[in-house]
């Protein structure tokens, strides 16, 4: 059974007297450990998705299935508790908590978990360190570059040891030296710990990290590729 399955996923959402629907029929399977990017212009439904396989929002029909959970079966208080256990997210806005060290920002989803004060300092330093922030973590998000910002936030992310994480646009924000460094991040976390990684973006440099890749086009999937990482090798002789 594969990690994340769609099946005919449609989504309307209401505007004015009617409904507009955005997602026409999607079908997707990610198995646990690929890197997959979704792209396509904006309005073609890769966002709408990608809140689809975060449990941030619900199809209006069709079925998803995560981790053999069928996500259609759960009510607001499970979401909540699956999204905290399966998923960890990076935003392009990094949705970092202002006036707060990047240790308190880490350590936020830790709380909901129920994870002992003690544990949760020590995790989040550490996930810091690995993101060679070991010397930033008190400061304050306003302190920190946007690539620093990007990197509390993936540590944010991947420290309750969620199995998945999703990033919409991650690098939208970043000058494109700092997205090199980002997109080789999400790499060796998905080559060197098997994190399964959604990624959302428009632009080819980016997907080309990844190991699949998704083009969206008026609410459907018109191509679904292996990606071979090409790009990124590339890159990485040109680096």
């Amino acid at each position: 059974m594969s990690l994340i399955e769609l099946t005919g996923i449609r989504k309307s959402f209401r505007m004015g007297d009617g409904e507009l629907e955005v997602l026409h029929g999607i079908d997707m399977r990610v198995e646990s450990g690929e890197f997959i990017a979704m792209m396509g212009p904006s309005g073609s439904g890769k966002s709408t998705t990608m809140n689809i396989l975060g449990c941030l929002d619900t199809p209006t029909s069709g079925r998803y299935i995560l981790d053999g959970q069928d996500v259609g079966d759960l009510d607001g208080d499970e979401l909540a508790m699956i999204r905290n256990k399966m998923i960890g997210f990076v935003f392009q806005g990094f949705n970092l908590l202002q006036r707060t060290s990047a240790l308190a920002n880490v350590e936020m989803p830790m709380l909901y978990s129920g994870t002992r004060a003690k544990e949760r300092r020590a995790r989040a330093k550490e996930v810091l360190e690995r993101m060679g922030l070991g010397d930033r973590m008190s400061h304050d998000p306003s302190q920190l570059s946007g690539g620093q910002q990007q990197r509390v936030a993936i540590a944010r992310g991947i420290v309750n040891r969620a199995p998945i994480l999703m990033a919409d646009e991650p690098t939208g924000n970043l000058d494109s030296k700092t997205s090199d460094e980002i997109m080789k991040l999400f790499q060796e976390l998905n080559e060197k710990e098997g994190i399964t990684i959604a990624l959302v973006t428009h632009e080819p440099d980016v997907a080309s990290y990844s190991g699949r890749i998704m083009h969206f086009k008026d609410g459907l999937i018109t191509s679904d590729e292996p990606n071979g990482r090409k790009g990124a090798q590339q890159r990485d002789l040109i680096l």
